[in-house]
């Protein structure tokens, strides 16, 4: 830039600094082409700030195709100085997948591990929070659109049981969805750093780690009002051509 600027370096680099510019960095955004997306949002933010009385309020996903991996040599541990040690490589054992549901009140977690990830599994797993929950109480789960979550039979279940109430985040806005930022922590801490030589040792490690983080849970707040999320977006319409179409 300084070439075909005719000034020195040190001038771009000052300008640079002086407006924010990082010329070298470049991250990822993708914006929901819901066209409910604003009522979406009202609704499941509104459940995080204000939730109803006598209910609970779930955030709800599935964490799928989770790999049990088997280092190809052994883990050299810690020592003095030295960070532990694995290979780049992986032997492949299998796969599970998670069903989770987050408490926003207490963060404690609802969790069901399948093999599969079908219509039948998510309703198993409607049932066992049916069990988990008390009499008397309603349900609200925040979740996405995915297929699963809409079947003839899914259905027809929550029409039998009448307390639970579904509200879907927009199409490609899995951020609304704060069990995500659980799924994180569970990757970070367990599963990324974890050698599982059979899928039933990954299964027994990740009851484990949902045991012992429900034995002290930490609920994520919310903050952000739907109105605040909205207009930061806006700031990013304006920034795209031809984006009021």
């Amino acid at each position: 830039m300084a070439k075909q600027t005719g000034l020195s370096q040190s001038t771009v680099s000052r300008v640079w600094r002086a407006f924010g510019l990082q010329p070298h960095r470049s991250e990822n955004f993708k914006l929901s082409t819901d066209p409910y997306f604003v009522d979406k949002v009202h609704d499941v933010v509104g459940l995080y700030l204000d939730p109803p009385e006598r209910a609970l309020v779930f955030c709800v996903d599935e964490k799928s195709q989770i790999q049990a991996l088997d280092r190809s040599q052994p883990v050299l541990p810690m020592m003095p100085g030295v960070p532990e040690r694995v290979t780049h490589d992986y032997v492949r054992a299998g796969t599970t997948t998670l069903f989770a549901a987050l408490e926003i009140a207490t963060g404690r977690v609802i969790g069901s591990l399948h093999r599969r990830h079908r219509a039948e599994e998510f309703k198993k797993f409607l049932i066992k929070l049916e069990r988990e929950v008390p009499d008397g109480l309603e349900v609200h789960l925040v979740l996405d659109n995915y297929a699963t979550h809409k079947t003839p039979a899914i259905k027809t279940w929550l029409l039998a049981h009448p307390r639970f109430h579904l509200h879907f985040t927009p199409t490609g806005s899995s951020w609304l969805n704060l069990v995500e930022r659980w799924f994180a922590e569970l990757t970070n801490k367990q599963i990324r750093r974890g050698v599982h030589k059979t899928v039933q040792a990954l299964e027994r490690d990740i009851r484990t780690w949902i045991a012992a983080w429900n034995t002290d849970p930490k609920p994520y707040v919310w903050t952000k009002t739907a109105g605040e999320i909205l207009e930061r977006l806006a700031s990013y319409l304006n920034r795209i051509p031809d984006s009021e179409d």
